[in-house]
């Protein structure tokens, strides 16, 4: 059984509110979950949230669509993720973000299939600035490897961050990486700024009125021929 949980809050410092602006018509959470619910290999999925009244509006949206949802506090994501893992139960885990309205389902189920295919405790695609586009960023773990990173963290970063414990102590767990073909760490397709969202939202205009599961490929050529988005916001965005 394979639980994928997908983080997310209202509460962004630099772009408040982000998972519910429009892509396409629909909030950019919604748009994310159509594309990840593309991935063969997850069984289950469901957000984790806050507590928090504020991201009541979130919540509201999600069970509307009949996603399932988890609550837990709002800076101890890993605290929610366990939760979210106490009522679901499952073998592994997929850890994906909110901010990521260009996630690649195919790509989700090759870090999946290296996972379990290399009896891996973790398993990433994409380490600090090295590997696929930020924004395409997706994580596998076990179950009991995150029940253990739970009961082993003792810092903010480490009850922040989900798998900081993790990834930092490679002598305490098996870890594999899923190596791109070229490495993209620096080409930036997530949503934290402003210009991040502006930048998606072209990319959703230019392709999903003409195939709404339109690929990573589809997205590398479509900005290609736009050299005003290419750089887009001073970063690499192909």
């Amino acid at each position: 059984m394979i639980l994928a949980i997908l983080q997310a809050r209202l509460s962004s410092t630099r772009l408040p509110g982000k998972v519910l602006l429009p892509l396409a018509g629909a909030p950019m959470i919604l748009r994310q979950l159509e594309r990840t619910a593309r991935a063969r290999r997850i069984d289950q999925l469901v957000v984790a949230t806050s507590v928090e009244p504020g991201d009541d509006p979130l919540v509201e949206v999600l069970l509307r669509e009949g996603v399932r949802v988890h609550r837990g506090p709002l800076e101890d994501v890993l605290a929610r993720f366990v939760g979210a893992l106490d009522a679901s139960p499952a073998e592994h885990v997929v850890r994906l973000t909110g901010d990521c309205p260009l996630i690649d389902p195919q790509l989700i189920d090759r870090t999946i299939d290296l996972h379990l295919e290399s009896g891996a405790d973790y398993t990433q695609n994409r380490l600090e600035t090295l590997g696929f586009p930020k924004g395409q960023d997706v994580e596998v773990i076990t179950a009991p490897a995150l029940r253990r990173a739970a009961a082993q963290a003792s810092t903010p970063e480490e009850h922040e961050h989900v798998t900081w414990g993790v990834w930092r102590h490679p002598e305490r767990y098996r870890i594999a990486r899923l190596e791109p073909p070229v490495d993209e760490g620096l080409v930036r397709w997530t949503v934290d700024r402003p210009d991040d969202y502006a930048f998606v939202a072209a990319v959703y205009d230019g392709l999903y009125g003409k195939n709404p599961a339109f690929t990573s490929d589809d997205v590398r050529a479509f900005v290609r021929s736009r050299p005003d988005l290419a750089t887009y916001g001073g970063d690499r965005r192909v």
